[in-house]
């Protein structure tokens, strides 16, 4: 059904092109932080009664970390649903900041005051579009070409150690520390001393947390390895909704596949990946976002991290039919009035520990040996 409404809903936007919008912004190469901020100020600027900005934290090294918020009023003055997307958690990943700047120029291209279900969707959902959550890192990769495959934050070590940083998506307060994680502070994959020690992490924890009733859905954008991954990272612990994310992630890497022919495979990060635990995606999920998911955008190994920005349009244009699919079905679920999962208790299947538990967000996190 949500495939039918994809164009209805947000629009045949593919067919603009990658025309300059009104600032003459190039979308199709990368662009360092003090771009993207530009860019963020003019988005702002030219669309006053459609984007708003909001810093909703700051990085170690005392960053603003700044949200794009993309709406229009409610008519009825009801309270709206939102969704989440983020985009450059991982500093080296290049390819996702510049999706996120790709998808706000599409939706506000699309936007017609005339096209009924587009704004009956802005009318209902605020989009909040982090293009770079991990500011400190991202700027850093920019900094000369042998720190252009840096992933971490860039917070300082703890005592006896020597390594700048934290993996962001490791720090989240889910299952943490448990699987797919080091504690060497020199390694990709360190999770920090605790659970949101990171400021940036810290910071999404506040806002999304605060608005755990409103948002419908969240989407977190990586690269690479062309996946649609699924909570949970924790390879002994199933979503309740598992089958139905399965089935709308499916969707979306077959609308993407329509494009440009590129595979994405769908499943939970142990079943197409490797085990992790502490990422924002599976924190989402715990807290009771019914929908949420990370995207590993182009490609599957010849270039990686380091993705020619001759490809930035195709990939792009192929992860904005992925998302808009995901969303479309959220908002078509949603004010259809289909139940959602409640966001204050959810039913978790646990394998290995004898059947399904029933619980609510005090006892989700569930650590290894403590179920």
């Amino acid at each position: 059904m949500f495939n039918n409404t994809l164009n209805l809903l947000f629009g045949d936007s593919l067919s603009l092109g990658v025309a300059e919008w009104t600032w003459n912004y190039n979308y199709t190469r990368y662009h360092p932080m003090e771009e993207i901020s530009s860019w963020m100020d003019s988005v702002e600027k030219w669309n006053p009664n459609l984007v708003s900005s909001l810093v909703y934290g700051q990085t170690y090294e005392k960053r603003d970390i700044k949200l794009l918020k993309v709406g229009l009023p409610e008519p009825e003055g009801l309270e709206k649903k939102a969704m989440w997307v983020d985009c450059g958690i991982h500093a080296r990943e290049w390819i996702a900041p510049a999706f996120c700047q790709w998808f706000v120029k599409e939706i506000v291209q699309s936007y017609n005051k005339s096209d009924v279900r587009l704004t009956k969707f802005l009318q209902k959902i605020d989009l909040y579009v982090t293009p770079v959550l991990n500011v400190d890192g991202y700027m850093y990769s920019w900094t000369n070409q042998s720190n252009r495959l840096w992933r971490k934050s860039r917070s300082l070590p703890p005592p006896g150690c020597g390594c700048h940083g934290v993996d962001l998506n490791r720090n989240f307060n889910a299952n943490w520390g448990t699987v797919g994680v080091s504690d060497d502070c020199c390694a990709n994959t360190y999770c920090g001393v605790s659970p949101t020690s990171e400021p940036e992490a810290k910071a999404v924890t506040d806002f999304v947390g605060k608005r755990v009733d409103q948002i419908l859905c969240y989407l977190t954008i990586h690269s690479s390895g062309q996946l649609i991954l699924l909570p949970y990272g924790h390879p002994q612990i199933t979503a309740p909704n598992y089958e139905e994310l399965v089935s709308v992630g499916k969707a979306a890497a077959s609308e993407m596949k329509k494009l440009y022919g590129m595979e994405y495979t769908v499943g939970t990060s142990p079943q197409v990946l490797y085990a992790n635990s502490g990422s924002s995606r599976d924190w989402a999920r715990l807290l009771g976002i019914p929908f949420s998911y990370t995207f590993e955008l182009r490609d599957k190994g010849e270039f990686g991290h380091l993705l020619p920005e001759e490809q930035i349009q195709p990939a792009c244009e192929e992860a904005y039919v992925g998302v808009t699919s995901i969303l479309t079905y959220v908002f078509d679920k949603t004010f259809h009035n289909d139940t959602l999962p409640n966001a204050a208790t959810a039913r978790v299947r646990v394998t290995g520990f004898g059947g399904v538990v029933m619980t609510t967000l005090a006892t989700l996190l569930v650590t290894v040996g403590s179920v």
